[in-house]
């Protein structure tokens, strides 16, 4: 490879670009007398006006309720996959040669790790930009305002006759700048630090006896560095391009929690890599467990790589989630406290361990020199939580030293 810029130059770019995403997750601080988005989100589920004559079950449920909301969009903000550690570019000394050369051909996974490491003082650094726009919570709809948050019903009867509910648009854009250093041939360290903006705006209908009157109405929008992740792998068997690493990935409390952009306490997750590479297939498993303040979550991936061409690998993922104690919605009826023959039904949480599994296809291009262009979608393949369809990421990749 010839023509590599200059690392000053590059530095310098790379260096313009952070300055621009800090000036980015600045720009929509909140003003004055904004409310943050936990605060809107509470009041368009407490903003109750059907006569249940409860009003600790309603405030109640409406708590669980705002509550899994909120821990939902900031499982997606915090703890989303972010891409691998290993740069693109990997690099060993051939003891045979005397030099440095490609430890792969293959450009790796993209939120999957492989086992191979960066190479001895080899920097990367990244810039990851995914967009996401929510339509379904636990196979609801938010968006066209059938969630139903409170409702009354004559009991026996199919359909109630006075229903509450919630209509909700939320959005995320996420800016992630990453780095990555070789610190030896077979130990790499990391940092990823996303700066994130969210959106909220929602409403609260009443149709009683189908006339709609909207009770309520709210938005809100924050923006803000998010949850920091630092990261170490150490590469325990090599075979070529395959082998074994052992990893540790700590995600460290920054972003602000009533806004959502991140979620407040620590995580550390130790975790196993294996890979196998033969010739242009190459496979790369990675299983790790999450220790959280609130609860734990056992996270897997698996990663196919194809390389059609040296400057190209194509790359499809298995993306899991198990999750303990993060609770879903879910809807309870009780008989009126006074009123003879009529049910309350309230949309609240019960607590249950959530699975989330994701697909992850795309390519990495190598566009030029050690320049990598990655663009990908991920789609859940589960119902649970919050569900964005096909959400695209795109990410620019430049390796320092060769």
């Amino acid at each position: 490879m010839t023509g590599l810029p200059r690392h000053r130059d590059v530095s310098s770019r790379l260096a313009a670009l952070a300055a621009a995403c800090l000036l980015w997750g600045g720009a929509a601080a909140p003003a004055q007398a904004q409310q943050s988005v936990t605060d809107v989100l509470t009041f368009l589920m407490t903003n109750r006006s059907i006569p249940t004559d409860d009003f600790v079950r309603d405030e109640r449920a409406a708590a669980d309720t705002a509550g899994v909301l909120a821990r939902f969009l900031t499982l997606e903000l915090a703890t989303v996959p972010v891409p691998t550690s290993a740069g693109g570019f990997t690099y060993r000394l051939d003891p045979t040669l005397g030099t440095v050369v490609r430890s792969s051909d293959s450009f790796g996974p993209f939120f999957a790790e492989r086992s191979l490491s960066s190479g001895r003082n080899r920097a990367t650094l990244g810039l990851a930009y995914r967009s996401s726009s929510f339509r379904d919570i636990d196979g609801r709809s938010l968006r066209d305002g059938t969630l139903i948050s409170t409702a009354s019903v004559l009991r026996g009867a199919a359909v109630p006759f006075d229903v509450e509910t919630v209509a909700l648009r939320i959005r995320t854009d996420t800016v992630t700048v990453t780095g990555n250093y070789g610190v030896s041939d077979r130990a790499d360290i990391g940092i990823a630090v996303p700066f994130v903006r969210v959106r909220l705006d929602g409403q609260r209908a009443d149709t009683y006896r189908g006339r709609t009157v909207v009770q309520a109405a709210g938005s809100a929008s924050a923006s803000g560095v998010g949850d920091v992740v630092l990261r170490t792998k150490y590469n325990v068997f090599r075979d070529g391009a395959s082998g074994v690493a052992i990893a540790g990935e700590a995600l460290l409390p920054v972003g602000r929690e009533e806004d959502l952009l991140g979620g407040g306490r620590t995580t550390i997750t130790p975790r196993l890599i294996a890979s196998y590479e033969g010739g242009r297939i190459g496979l790369h498993g990675d299983v790790g467990y999450a220790f959280r303040e609130s609860s734990n979550a056992l996270g897997y991936a698996l990663a196919l790589t194809v390389v059609p061409a040296r400057t190209l690998t194509l790359v499809g993922e298995i993306l899991g989630r198990r999750i303990e104690g993060l609770g879903r919605l879910a809807n309870t009826t009780q008989p009126h406290p006074r009123l003879v023959g009529i049910d309350t039904i309230r949309l609240t949480s019960v607590p249950r361990t959530t699975d989330r599994v994701l697909f992850a296809a795309g390519f990495k291009w190598n566009v030029a020199d050690t320049w990598l262009a990655t663009a990908n979608v991920r789609k859940s393949l589960t119902s649970s939580g919050l569900e964005a369809g096909w959400v695209p990421t795109v990410t620019l990749e430049y390796s320092l030293g060769r």
